[in-house]
């Protein structure tokens, strides 16, 4: 299954990670911030710090979306597959200052089939989210339906679920991306995104938006560069 590989491969990676991307991922926030409205969630003010939103953030990686929207939510939750990074986020959190109920991440799984409440996540602390998010992490899952429907009972009625992804792509050649044999599928479309959501139960006010960050990358068709663009998807639970 992909989830060994993933976890291996991100367990290597993690804490060059931030480094290694680091342009990119400063866009990604740039870019996350400026949907706000797009996303929808009743944002926590800023000025005043009034309001209650809970995020969380699965195959959070080093914390890339909970960074983004930290400052409008009050409390972040990651989980990851790879002890490594959630090891990443929370050393973040901790040099930004914030405390364990602010934002942490646990190492965990929530996309096993066979385990569809794991006991380690089964308590009222992950449960009733606000917000769900998967930052770059859809087309790494085996089953990316069974991941939203999985966030999606997790969240409270009226909670948003919100995706960072790729749109369709050619296949990227191995010894141009070294994460190759952890990816499972090559982007989404708009079509296969919203079925998706619609049968998580979040279709309700779905929209999809390209965003200004693309991946350049080299393809067996195309050696020289394939281009994967980056979408953000949102739609409300019913």
């Amino acid at each position: 299954m992909a989830s060994e590989q993933n976890k291996e491969y991100f367990n290597n990676e993690a804490a060059a990670y931030d480094a290694k991307y680091a342009k990119t991922l400063d866009r990604i926030v740039e870019e996350i911030r400026a949907r706000l409205d797009f996303i929808g969630v009743d944002w926590v003010d800023e000025d005043t710090g009034s309001g209650s939103v809970r995020l969380l953030d699965y195959a959070c990686g080093t914390g890339v979306v909970s960074r983004a929207l930290a400052p409008y939510t009050t409390q972040c939750v990651g989980i990851d597959l790879s002890e490594n990074m959630a090891a990443q986020y929370n050393a973040r959190a901790e040099n930004q200052g914030l405390a364990r109920d602010e934002m942490y991440a646990y190492q965990g799984n929530l996309l096993d089939p066979n385990d569809p409440d794991p006991r380690e996540f089964s308590s009222f602390d992950f449960q009733l989210f606000d917000i769900a998010v998967v930052g770059l992490g859809f087309h790494h899952f085996d089953d990316p339906a069974l991941a939203a429907q999985r966030l999606v009972e997790r969240l409270r009625p009226g909670g948003v679920l919100l995706i960072l992804d790729f749109l369709p792509h050619g296949k990227v050649v191995d010894e141009h991306h070294a994460a190759s044999h952890t990816i499972t599928h090559h982007g989404f479309s708009e079509e296969q995104i919203k079925k998706i959501f619609e049968d998580a139960g979040t279709g309700k006010d779905f929209a999809l938006e390209t965003i200004g960050v693309a991946f350049n990358e080299a393809t067996e068709e195309r050696p020289e560069e394939v281009r994967r663009q980056v979408f953000l998807a949102r739609g409300t639970k019913d």
